[in-house]
C-alpha cells in the first residue's frame, strides 16, 4: 500500500465532529451568558447551557488534541488497521443511549419539580442539550457505521 498524505476517512469524521461540537458548545455558552439575568426560568436554562457548553467544549478540545496526536503517528494506516471506525461508531451509539437518559432526566425534572420556574428552566435546558446531542451522536454514529461497512 502506498503512503498517502490524505487523512483517513475516520479522522475526517472525527475532525468534523470536534468542530461541530465546538460550535454547539460556543453557542451554548453565549446563550447561557445572555439568558442568565432574564428571570428564574431562563437562569435555570442558562445554567444548563453554561454547564453543558463547558463540558462539550472540553470534549471537543481534548478530542481534537487526541486526533492530532494520532495523525502525527501515522497519517493513514493506523486508523484503518486499528479498528478506529468501529471504536468511534460504538462510542457514538453509547453516547446516543446516554443522551436518551439525559432527555428523560430533564422530563423527570419537569414532572416532579415543574412548579418552580428555576427547576423548569433546568429541565428544559437538559432536554434541549440532551436532545441536540442525541441527534448529533445518532447522525455521526450513522456516518461512522458507513465507514465500518465500507471497509
Amino acid at each position: 500500500m502506498a503512503y498517502s498524505d490524505a487523512p483517513a476517512p475516520v479522522w475526517r469524521l472525527e475532525a468534523t465532529i470536534g468542530r461541530q461540537l465546538a460550535v454547539w458548545s460556543a453557542l451554548s455558552l453565549i446563550a447561557g451568558v445572555l439568558l442568565w439575568s432574564v428571570g428564574d426560568f431562563w437562569r435555570g436554562f442558562a445554567l444548563q447551557a453554561l454547564v453543558w457548553g463547558g463540558i462539550d467544549m472540553a470534549i471537543a478540545v481534548f478530542g481534537q488534541r487526541s486526533l492530532r496526536r494520532k495523525r502525527r503517528q501515522d497519517p493513514v494506516a493506523t486508523a484503518r488497521h486499528a479498528g478506529e471506525p468501529k471504536v468511534l461508531r460504538r462510542l457514538l451509539w453509547i453516547n446516543a443511549g446516554l443522551d436518551v437518559l439525559y432527555v428523560t432526566a430533564g422530563v423527570l425534572v419537569l414532572v416532579f419539580l415543574g412548579d418552580d420556574a428555576f427547576a423548569r428552566g433546568n429541565g428544559w435546558g437538559v432536554i434541549v442539550q440532551g436532545g441536540f446531542l442525541l441527534g448529533f451522536d445518532a447522525w455521526h454514529g450513522q456516518q461512522a457505521h458507513r465507514l465500518v461497512t465500507a471497509s
